[in-house]
């Protein structure tokens, strides 16, 4: 670790969608560090464990490791450290991880993690074991309890993907803390949007994507950090191309310029129908027209859900 990043308070965990769960973590482990005029730094696996031990099973990643570093930083993190997690790695003993890890690499001065934090070979290092490890090498130990949501179910993961996967984006961002959100380049298409008056950016997302087909109200955020209303369509174009692979194409409403090449972001904010065939092009600009007036009278109304929300899609 680089000297000015020793001493950190350190949040250990998978995040993967830096949801309100994780949040409660995250801005635990902000409060100590500003508290005790620390940094801040997170520790965390690539690729993410479940690939490892289940290769053949796609898992649909919410936050890759670009979002999700982009995410901590707008939290307020000083830096993201990535371990890479292989088999080898599993399987260190939990002593290793303590003292080659922890204490001599990362010269963490505060641990924060979940209360269900596991680590070590045969996932043998529990919360106990991590203040046990800490009182011994020199660095306190902060448990963070399971964060629950109005309903008092557990948020997780996994539940947020069920809810992406069924099309229901809205709840989905209020386990997040924020709108769901993708990232890619934008790749040149057929161009027949073009053609009936609806221009896209198109966007190869990763194959693991489980997101419901369908349109969608969207904002776009181009890297110089402008956001764009728009609509978008997520799957694979029955009307003119149904043997094709998903694409995301996002029609940016009131804008004229060239968006190749850049990377930018798509925020989801409603969905707004299934993905339909009609029969001809006629039928299709018809009803992207209603599907514009839509999504504009949906995103007039919308206000961010937090400061990550704000920073991140407005």
């Amino acid at each position: 670790m680089p000297a000015h990043l020793r001493g950190a308070v350190v949040a250990i965990g998978n995040f993967d969608g830096v949801h309100r769960g994780h949040q409660t973590v995250l801005l635990r482990a902000l409060e100590i560090a500003r508290e005790h005029n620390r940094p801040a730094v997170v520790l965390t696996f690539e690729p993410n464990p479940r690939s490892v031990f289940q290769p053949d099973v796609p898992l649909f990643r919410l936050t890759p490791a670009p979002m999700k570093a982009k995410v901590l930083d707008l939290l307020g993190y000083d830096a993201v450290v990535e371990q890479k997690f292989d088999r080898d790695f599993a399987a260190i003993p939990r002593e290793v991880f303590e003292t080659e890890i922890l204490a001599e690499k990362l010269g963490a001065g505060c641990i924060v993690t979940g209360y269900d934090f596991h680590y070590g070979k045969a996932r043998g290092g529990t919360s106990q074991t991590l203040k046990e490890a800490g009182q011994r090498l020199g660095f306190n130990v902060c448990i963070v309890d399971a964060f629950t949501d109005e309903g008092g179910e557990v948020i997780s993961s996994s539940r947020i993907r069920k809810l992406l996967a069924g099309s229901s984006v809205a709840e989905a961002a209020g386990l997040l803390g924020y709108r769901f959100t993708v990232e890619a380049e934008v790749t040149h298409g057929k161009k027949l949007g073009r053609t009936l008056g609806f221009p896209t950016a198109n966007m190869v997302l990763s194959g693991d994507v489980e997101l419901a087909h369908g349109i969608y109200a969207v904002r776009l955020r181009r890297p110089d950090g402008t956001v764009h209303d728009g609509v978008a369509n997520f799957g694979k174009r029955p009307t003119v191309d149904s043997d094709g692979e998903p694409l995301l194409e996002t029609y940016v409403f009131d804008f004229e310029g060239d968006l190749y090449g850049e990377v930018c972001s798509v925020s989801l904010f409603g969905f707004l129908r299934p993905e339909l065939k009609f029969d001809g092009l006629d039928a299709l600009v018809v009803q992207m027209k209603q599907d514009e007036a839509e999504a504009r009278a949906l995103l007039s109304g919308m206000r961010p859900l937090s400061q990550l929300d704000l920073d991140l899609t407005f």
